[in-house]
């Protein structure tokens, strides 16, 4: 019985060791070392001190700032342990409620906004937790934005092309804007 398990726990040992220590150090080892930005989290830091990620959205509730998608997590939103979508189908009655008292809201801060409210302003994510918006969205916004912060239109739409990633090779994927960098890029361009 011993001849047969010593060998039997010898490779299970040189296994864990393997693959729970070794593996993980190594990766985590190369991540630091090839994207160290990505492997922190993609922290976002103003003066000096971290306020965000590029990967979770958050929420921004003055008119001099722009929005983005709602986030269905529970309690607080962009909570990122409690990541999830809304699970509400099409067909249910709260879903529709609920998109309905989005667009009343948006229309009352934004109104002189001409067109339609984007759909990704009053829909959540499938996480709940997404920092983009269409550059529609983000065109969208502009009045209200410019009109709180007393910038020109044009310099905003500026603004969000300069902040607008672009879809790999142009067409694997649709353009975005991440909210965060642009309101950091707003905040920004008001300090100089």
């Amino acid at each position: 019985m011993m001849k047969l398990l010593r060998p039997a726990l010898s490779v299970f040992f040189l296994l864990v060791l393997v693959t729970a220590v070794a593996y993980p150090l190594v990766v985590t080892g190369l991540a630091q070392w090839w994207f160290p930005g990505a492997a922190q989290g993609s922290l976002v830091t103003q003066d000096g001190q971290p306020c965000g990620s590029v990967l979770i959205g958050q929420t921004f509730t003055r008119a001099g700032y722009f929005q983005g998608r709602p986030s269905a997590t529970a309690d607080t939103p962009y909570n990122a342990p409690a990541s999830s979508g809304s699970n509400l189908a099409v067909s249910n009655p709260a879903l529709d409620d609920a998109v309905k008292q989005r667009v009343t809201a948006l229309l009352q801060a934004n109104p002189h906004a001409d067109a339609p409210v984007p759909v990704e302003l009053v829909t959540a994510s499938a996480s709940g937790l997404d920092p983009h918006i269409s550059p529609a969205a983000a065109l969208w916004q502009i009045p209200r934005v410019a009109e709180a912060r007393h910038l020109p239109q044009a310099e905003l739409r500026r603004l969000v092309d300069d902040n607008t990633t672009r879809p790999l090779l142009y067409f694997i994927g649709e353009p975005v804007v991440n909210v965060l960098k642009l309101n950091m890029a707003l905040d920004a361009r008001q300090k100089g």
